[in-house]
């Protein structure tokens, strides 16, 4: 018979956990948080130590009965959330709630969800950690004192339904930043001269380097022509060679924002996709006979390290695989990129090294199977040997004139053999040698290409770029970038275009407010500080009320200058000239989550809406009469179909050109990928390279 009651936060973890602790256990799940602030007030006494009215999440009640029964018929009850401030706070809540004596040993962590870590965690359970839960506690009502202070101020000034949070607001204001930035780009010329040599059967390039021994920009065609002529037609001769051997460092296993910006480079996931897939793959999957299984580490994590147990697997794995070599001399240990990085958790990583992506195939779905294999290469390639490279630097001399090629070749792979970290520009590093070449030895050249450029805006933030700025910031932790990403595009502040982030009319006039009136909650440097404060918190060096109450003595006058100066504005909706089908009334534009609709100004009489399509000029390939138009899905996602539907159901997730296809006729279409965009035929294998805006070389 059990006397054992164990809490987690959900079935699947509940599932995973119980099959590892036997009949004496009950494993239950709280679905999560089951305390919180109320939504329709504040929740926070400020003038009475900020203390929070934490009240029952409603639709927990079923719930809370049923531990409570079970914890009453058990001699021990413990608590296994997560291990990270969160998990701690719903620990904290659920003894609170069945009156344990948090000061009591009933706290279990587990970094991983395997047999032996669970065992290892119930052999040495603790007090709740009361520094950890103040650290939640203060960020919780920190984000709830900027939100409903700040917000009902925008519903009477500006707008009802706005509302103001603490990192949120950052992000959007580093897409607006970034917008102007693009908005105010003046682009400069520039050009580059490529000289094609063949040496010995093998072509390869040269670029422009220097003129007269001097190292000048090639500004404008004036430029071009006065190398042209110091050239006068002359072969090339080889006057500098180097060769040298250059080490290549494996990338350091995941952290939960890494994880985030590969798998959007790789995958194409966003950031909430890979936190939800990854969590699944963190709570236990069913692998036959095995059983349930942890296949990763804890996800929200910002620690790089790795425990000695995980490298020894790796070793002995990684030799056995691909010899001795491929592994380093010494385990390799990454320093922490961030100072304030907790190292309460080990970097992500496979709960076991010999689950290889291959044997895990029949057990995980599309998703899960494409995110563990990203996670076992990362961590497998991050054990591993350096790579060698052969690099080799050429100098060629044209009369007056120096060209500079530059070639390498893979010596030994090391880590490369598995895994190479991606890019934001999703280009693909090429290993390209250059003939043998010796001094003084003559090269005539086959074509001389001077090319004219442009340079380019600063790119918008996708999701991998705007989290990575947020980190190199200091701005949120490990649990807070996917909900910020969510949060501030269904409040309108921002919308998606081909997976690049846009401000909207709202959030540029959200943000130009609050730089007005509250500078520092988008200071990006203040609100680092503050992640810091926290930090300290949690570590039990600075007090959780202290921390409140430095912030809310400047805050709150803040909130009295702006009561008083910020001037009523009254948004005008754009009348279109569409009237509305159901009630004759002028349509007007809205801003929603994913950008412009229409909508009925008979609002709230009438609530039509529809979407604004949008002519790409290209007939219907279906259908006689009508024109292909952009829409979007339900979830915001761009597909093009024909104006005659429902009469025409042609339909296309991707953009048609309106051209034929040279081998068959059949139409073209817009292919898009990490290295840009190419025409592909929908019937046959025809397809072209095209050039696309966002691939261009960039100064």
């Amino acid at each position: 018979m059990a006397d054992s009651l164990v809490i987690v936060e959900s079935p699947a973890k509940a599932k995973t956990i119980g099959k590892y602790l036997g009949s004496k256990y009950i494993v239950k799940a709280s679905m999560g948080h089951i305390r919180d602030l109320p939504k329709s007030q504040i929740g926070v006494e400020v003038e009475n130590g900020f203390n929070p009215k934490y009240i029952t999440i409603r639709g927990k009640g079923s719930v809370l009965k049923e531990l409570k029964d079970a914890s009453k018929k058990v001699k021990h009850v413990f608590l296994a959330a997560d291990p990270d401030r969160e998990g701690e706070a719903i620990a904290w809540h659920l003894a609170h709630y069945l009156e344990l004596n948090e000061k009591e040993t009933c706290r279990v962590v587990f970094n991983e969800i395997t047999k032996q870590a669970v065992k290892d965690a119930f052999k040495n359970p603790r007090p709740i950690n009361m520094d950890l839960v103040n650290a939640q506690q203060a960020r919780r009502i920190l984000d709830r004192l900027v939100g409903y202070k700040i917000s009902p101020l925008l519903w009477k000034k500006v707008k009802k339904g706005l509302s103001a949070g603490r990192v949120q607001s950052v992000a959007v204001k580093l897409i607006n930043d970034r917008e102007n930035e693009i908005e105010d780009f003046v682009p400069e010329e520039y050009w580059s001269i490529t000289a094609k040599l063949q040496h010995k059967g093998l072509t390869f390039d040269a670029k422009y380097y220097s003129l007269r021994g001097e190292k000048r920009e090639l500004a404008k065609e004036a430029d071009v022509q006065e190398v042209l002529a110091a050239m006068k037609g002359l072969p090339f001769n080889v006057s500098e060679v180097k060769e040298k051997e250059r080490l290549r460092n494996p990338a350091p296993p995941f952290i939960t924002s890494s994880l985030q910006q590969e798998a959007a480079r790789k995958l194409g996931f966003r950031a909430s996709k890979t936190m939800s897939v990854a969590q699944q793959l963190y709570e236990g999957v069913e692998l036959g006979k095995e059983g349930t299984v942890g296949l990763i580490t804890y996800m929200r994590t910002d620690s790089t390290r790795i425990s000695p147990v995980a490298q020894e697997e790796a070793q002995a794995y990684i030799s056995e695989k691909y010899g001795a070599e491929f592994w380093p001399e010494q385990p390799r240990v990454y320093v922490k990129k961030n100072s304030n990085a907790q190292d309460a958790h080990e970097a992500i990583r496979p709960t076991s090294i010999l689950r290889d992506p291959e044997s895990m195939k029949p057990f995980l779905s599309r998703d899960q199977l494409r995110l563990y294999k990203l996670v076992w290469e990362r961590f497998t390639s991050s054990q591993m040997s350096s790579a060698v490279l052969d690099t080799m630097t050429v100098d060629l001399k044209a009369g007056e004139t120096v060209f500079r090629a530059s070639g390498s070749k893979v010596k030994f792979p090391g880590f490369m053999k598995v895994y190479v970290e991606g890019n934001d520009d999703g280009t693909v590093e090429e290993h390209k040698f250059l003939p043998a070449l010796a001094l003084g030895e003559e090269i005539k050249p086959e074509a001389i290409e001077p090319k004219q450029h442009f340079t380019q805006p600063p790119p918008r933030y996708s999701e991998a770029r705007l989290v990575r700025t947020l980190e190199e910031l200091g701005i949120g932790r490990p649990s807070t970038y996917a909900p910020t990403l969510e949060t501030i595009q269904k409040r309108g502040y921002v919308a998606m275009e081909e997976k690049k982030f846009m401000p909207t009319e709202l959030g540029e006039l959200v943000i130009q407010l609050m730089e007005e009136f509250f500078p520092e909650i988008l200071d990006a440097e203040f609100t680092a500080n503050m992640e810091g404060n926290l930090d300290h918190v949690e570590e039990g060096t600075e007090d959780w009320v202290k921390v409140l109450a430095n912030f809310y003595e400047s805050f709150e006058k803040r909130l009295e200058v702006a009561e008083e100066e910020m001037k009523e504005i009254e948004i005008q909706d754009e009348v279109s000239d569409e009237l509305c089908e159901k009630c004759g009334r002028h349509l007007v534009y809205k801003m929603g989550r994913f950008g412009k609709f229409l909508a009925c100004s008979g609002f709230p009489d009438c609530r039509n809406t529809k979407p604004i399509v949008k002519d790409i000029g290209v007939a219907c390939p279906k259908c006689s009469e009508g024109k292909i138009i952009e829409r979007r899905s339900k979830k915001g996602r761009i597909f093009y179909g024909c104006d005659q539907y429902p009469g025409c159901d042609f339909v296309s997730w991707d953009k048609p050109t309106g051209k034929p296809c040279p081998k068959c006729e059949a139409m073209l279409v817009e292919k898009r990928n990490r290295n840009g965009v190419r025409l592909q035929c929908v019937s046959c294998d025809y397809s072209e390279e095209v050039l696309d805006e966002d691939h261009e070389e960039q100064a």
